[in-house]
């Protein structure tokens, strides 16, 4: 029998801690851009629109389906009110 879900997969891979922490960092960085779209009321293709960037953009930014480049998170962030920032680990 195949692997059937993303966790019994994810146990073949025997992803170093460090991975492991990017892998988080990136789901809640997505996480977060898809509440504050949906925060603000807008559709994947208004904030599209907003940012001068095709709707696929957005939905594959939402869905994870690669890791987005920093200049597109920071033009889907503008409109959203929202930039990048680094700061020290607490």
């Amino acid at each position: 029998m195949g692997i059937t879900d993303w966790t019994e997969y994810r146990k073949t891979l025997n992803l170093s801690p460090d991975e492991e922490e990017e892998i988080r960092l990136e789901t809640d960085l997505i996480l977060e851009v898809a509440k504050a779209r949906e925060g603000r009321g807008l559709s994947q293709r208004q904030l599209a629109e907003a940012c001068g960037l095709p709707q696929p953009v957005i939905a594959r930014l939402e869905k994870a389906t690669h890791s987005p480049q920093i200049n597109t998170l920071l033009r889907v962030l503008e409109p959203l009110g929202y930039t990048l920032a680094i700061v020290p680990k607490d």
